[in-house]
């Protein structure tokens, strides 16, 4: 099995790289984090050694960005006519999506290692909380990781990369502001049970990284992150199966 991961893995991984494609997105990233982090958030003028308006922006960074660089991980493979090929391989369907899964998630895992730097730079002007810079980029990692999955099952429903961003943009932005207050606020207002609204809210991408952004490990978010991953693989696995049966 893993030998099989390890195929699509290296193949997929590659792919990235084959393309000027890669280059752009990393770059983008940078730019975006460097920018809301220094010139919307002010980082040199709030005059704290703290990493907090850095990972404050991560998961609208990777709203835009994450979705760009999965939509074609099966919407090629559909438009291409290779996804036929590749299940007729001796792997199994999940194994190829979990190859593939791993694949963006690793090249997401890069570009957010790429920042480290501003670490160094905040290191350097002050004594920053280490533990939580590291909860920050595990949180971080995590979120990157529950998106990539999303992008994976949106890009499973069609052969078009335009309708795979798209759905996969929608449903992380979805799971992102039902845990924002005033959208929690606004939904209690209505007069929907608090129970419900704080059950709906608890399933938010953004309130589990939140607590992981202020330095706080809790298993029950890790174990959120991860139980979407599956989720959506199992989702994407369900409807690739379905549409090579029909």
């Amino acid at each position: 099995m893993m030998k099989n991961i390890k195929t699509v893995f290296a193949r997929e991984f590659k792919s990235y790289f084959d393309s000027p494609v890669a280059y752009v997105f990393l770059v983008a990233f940078l730019v975006l984090v460097g920018f809301m982090t220094f010139g919307v958030a002010m980082f040199y003028e709030r005059r704290q050694a703290d990493l907090t308006p850095f990972f404050f922006w991560h998961p609208w960074v990777y709203l835009l960005l994450i979705p760009a660089s999965t939509m074609g991980l099966w919407a090629d493979e559909r438009r291409n006519g290779t996804i036929e090929l590749l299940l007729t391989l001796p792997i199994t369907l999940w194994e190829a999506l979990i190859g593939k899964f791993l694949a963006a998630w690793a090249f997401i895992a890069i570009a957010l290692g790429s920042t480290f730097p501003i670490v160094l730079t905040t290191a350097w002007l002050g004594d920053p909380d280490c533990g939580a810079v590291f909860c920050g980029y595990l949180g971080s990692l995590l979120l990157a990781g529950a998106a990539t999955a999303i992008g994976v099952f949106a890009s499973s429903l069609s052969r078009s990369q335009v309708i795979g961003f798209v759905t996969a943009l929608a449903l992380t932005f979805t799971l992102l502001i039902i845990g924002f207050d005033p959208v929690v606020n606004a939904v209690a207002g209505w007069g929907v049970p608090a129970a419900l609204v704080n059950a709906v809210a608890s399933c938010s991408l953004m309130s589990h990284f939140e607590s992981l952004r202020r330095g706080v490990v809790d298993f029950g978010d890790i174990g959120y992150y991860i139980g979407v991953i599956v989720f959506m693989l199992a989702a994407a696995q369900v409807v690739t199966e379905n549409r090579k049966a029909s």
